[in-house]
């Protein structure tokens, strides 16, 4: 008997896809987009499209397991074939357990260490490996706020961008996908389309049959890159300064909306003085790009209307991060093009789904806690602290694969004393440290509430099989544990069912009338978004969030924030260069940044691969076969004075680490920039690229600086 289950897609990306699984005799045998959802479209990325391959893998985790080898990646790769998983069999250094034996050895182990250091020596270690409302933070949450644990402070992915954004706008919304199929001229500035919001691009190919425009600005030349009508390589780090030179040209030859300004911002003769100090001839050399170049931008994003701004999280992952997104979010205000169907900028539009996201927390349940931000964790395992980290619960997230200081990170997973578990669908970087290691369900196998961070959709994913083999969900994980511990408050007993009622039972208009049930009998249901436009022809009325104010304290788009000067930052926008790069000496100057800068003059972009999700993706056999690592991307005029040839080996390295790899002397980057891939070190091969990053953090949201980071390279 054959049936058709609707599914989203939770991992993180922006496009949360509308999925329909077809099911028979209880396996899933054939997943695709749905036709009917207006951003998904009946089509799904080409990671989604083999996700059976993924469901069915035999490498997957089904049974609880408890490490009988030393730490470490494990020596006997043949073990990871599908008869590990028969009774009694060992899984590569693990030994299979019962769900009981799991719970009673993590129950065991966590009251001996609150008893010996109290509660908060005890981290969870999470992120974005699901975006569901519920497996993401609901039953976790109250299992660790009740506890007393430490707090995560989660900023690894896009806490800077987050908040340079609201300083400007005061929430995160932005422009609707479907509105780009309107607009004659798209920016799209340090996203990547092709490789990781597919679903944006039949409509910016829409408007392009329409005689749209696109201009693609990045470091790399990336497959959106190739395919745009013009293409502005920026130097890393340096967009802050691009921004304010573009600002320069639209107010000092008036090409500015001056009656949007004056009825919708604050701080415009503010900023207009600090545009006067960014010149394009200044600002070209920090940038790479021609002040005539500049110039031509500036004036075509003013006059060619509609004009819209895809800006993406790359941009903020940089020692300036935040202020870059702060002076890019300033342009569509300026312009005025937020009124316009087409028009404004997106970032996120995970602002638009009000879900009542506390009850799913219920940050009450415990005392608070200290916070511990996710991306300092190589520091933080190696602190003397009070009380030092004596415990790691690592769910949605691969910290050996995607944290900042890779090689200190390990050792501190190495700790002897250090407790361990890991709750996963495959035996990641991250398990190889692990004491214990849980079986997660797939997307298939649990009900879940999905937002997103790309569209305006809000969607119920059904379970369409059964667990396979002992798997559980993170709901079920942590309502096992809490009653395992012995809280016996009702917020540990509820239903899925339950929790998704409570999180939509917010009185806010966007959520009128969208119910659990209504949403069972749609799949997918549009907010009720206000205020808004015109009908579009898409049927939906145009969402223009900013079209007529801002959700800021002031109503008004802020190009001066006082709570910046509080922070100690500029109010305004300005660039700084960062400590790690090319322009380090003339900001900084001394013979210690001369020497540093000396040793280490290139900069280096540790890249997502286009076909993997982070570290998502990394282990599947179809998606390997369409990535390359191990590669060093280096342009000519960097690998020719190092007499490196297309195809050397190559050693990439600075003072925190060093990758092996072979090089690929290209057009995909500029002079003194090179660039590799993010994979799973333990099958690459080659080490990590975070073994190069620092944990320095950025000037807004304190998230890591991947894109701040300086190496050599020579030829092995």
């Amino acid at each position: 008997m054959k049936r058709v289950v609707h599914a989203a897609c939770p991992h993180d990306c922006p496009d949360a896809c509308s999925i329909l699984i077809t099911v028979e005799n209880g396996r899933a045998i054939k997943i695709q987009g749905d036709p009917a959802h207006p951003t998904t479209r009946g089509f799904l990325c080409a990671k989604v499209a083999k996700y059976l391959d993924r469901v069915y893998s035999p490498q997957r985790v089904l049974y609880p397991l408890r490490r009988i080898a030393p730490k470490g990646p494990f020596p006997a790769k043949p073990q990871l074939g599908k008869d590990a998983f028969l009774p009694g069999s060992d899984f590569a250094g693990f030994a299979r357990i019962s769900w009981d034996e799991a719970l009673d050895a993590i129950n065991g182990r966590f009251r001996q260490i609150i008893e010996a250091f109290g509660a908060e020596a005890i981290l969870p270690y999470s992120y974005g490996g699901t975006l569901g409302a519920l497996n993401n933070a609901s039953m976790d949450r109250r299992f660790f706020h009740r506890l007393g644990a430490s707090r995560l402070d989660r900023t690894i992915c896009s806490e800077a961008g987050g908040e340079g954004l609201k300083s400007v706008l005061g929430a995160k919304l932005g422009t609707e996908p479907e509105q780009f199929r309107h607009s004659r001229l798209i920016i799209v500035w340090g996203a990547n389309i092709h490789g990781n919001n597919v679903h944006l691009w039949p409509f910016i190919e829409e408007a392009r049959r329409q005689g749209a425009k696109l201009v693609v600005i990045d470091p790399y030349r990336t497959r959106t890159a190739a395919c745009a009508d013009w293409y502005l390589p920026v130097n890393p780090g340096t967009d802050v300064a691009l921004a304010l030179g573009l600002m320069h040209v639209l107010i000092g030859e008036d090409l500015y909306d001056a009656d949007f300004v004056a009825r919708h911002t604050v701080g415009f003769d503010a900023l207009r003085e600090r545009a006067r100090e960014y010149p394009p001839e200044r600002v070209a050399a920090w940038t790479g790009i021609a002040a005539d170049d500049m110039r031509r931008l500036a004036r075509e994003y003013a006059t060619v209307r509609p004009a819209a701004i895809r800006l993406n999280y790359g941009v903020q992952r940089g020692e300036n991060g935040g202020m870059a997104v702060r002076a890019i979010t300033m342009l569509p205000c300026l312009t005025g093009s937020w009124k316009e169907i087409g028009g404004g900028l997106q970032l996120s539009t995970s602002g638009g789904f009000p879900i009542n996201r506390a009850v799913l927390a219920r940050e009450d349940l415990g005392p608070v806690a200290r916070t511990i931000n996710m991306a300092e964790l190589g520091r933080v395992l190696h602190e003397a602290a009070n009380p030092p980290v004596k415990a790691l619960f690592v769910y949605n997230c691969n910290p050996a694969a995607i944290a900042p200081n890779h090689n200190s990170v390990i050792r501190g997973l190495l700790r002897p004393d250090l407790f361990t578990v890991v709750h996963e669908q495959f035996l990641t970087d991250t398990c190889d440290y692990a004491d214990i290691v849980l079986p997660a369900t797939t997307f298939f196998e649990h009900k879940e509430l999905q937002t997103s961070y790309g569209h305006y959709h809000l969607q119920i994913s059904n379970q369409a099989i059964a667990p396979l083999g002992e798997a559980r969900s993170n709901v079920e994980t942590f309502r096992a544990l809490a009653l395992r511990m012995g809280f016996e408050e009702k917020a540990f007993r509820e239903s899925v069912d339950e929790m998704i009622d409570a999180a939509l039972a917010n009185p806010h208009p966007w959520l009128a009338g969208i119910t659990r049930e209504s949403l069972e009998r749609q799949g997918s249901v549009r907010m009720n978004l206000v205020p808004a436009a015109a009908s579009s022809d898409n049927g939906n009325v145009a969402f223009l969030p900013f079209a007529n104010g801002f959700a800021t304290p002031s109503g008004k788009a802020e190009l001066y924030n006082e709570q910046l000067v509080k922070m100690g930052l500029d109010p305004v926008a300005a660039f700084v260069p960062p400590v790690e790069s090319r322009h380090t000496l003339a900001a900084k100057g001394g013979a210690a940044g001369r020497r540093a800068q000396e040793k280490y003059p290139l900069e280096f972009l540790p890249r997502k691969c286009d076909n993997f999700l982070n570290s998502t993706f990394a282990n599947v056999p179809f998606l390997q076969g369409l990535e390359d690592p191990a590669v060093l991307e280096i342009n000519r005029a960097d690998a020719v004075p190092r007499a490196i040839a297309d195809g050397d080996r190559v050693r990439v390295f600075n003072e925190r680490g060093e990758l092996q790899l072979r090089a690929r002397v290209d057009g995909t980057v500029q002079p003194g920039v090179v660039a590799a891939r993010l994979g799973w070190a333990k099958l690459s091969g080659q080490g990590n690229v975070n073994a190069l990053t620092s944990e320095r953090l950025t000037d807004l949201g304190r998230g890591p600086t991947f894109y701040s980071t300086l190496v050599e390279v020579e030829k092995v």
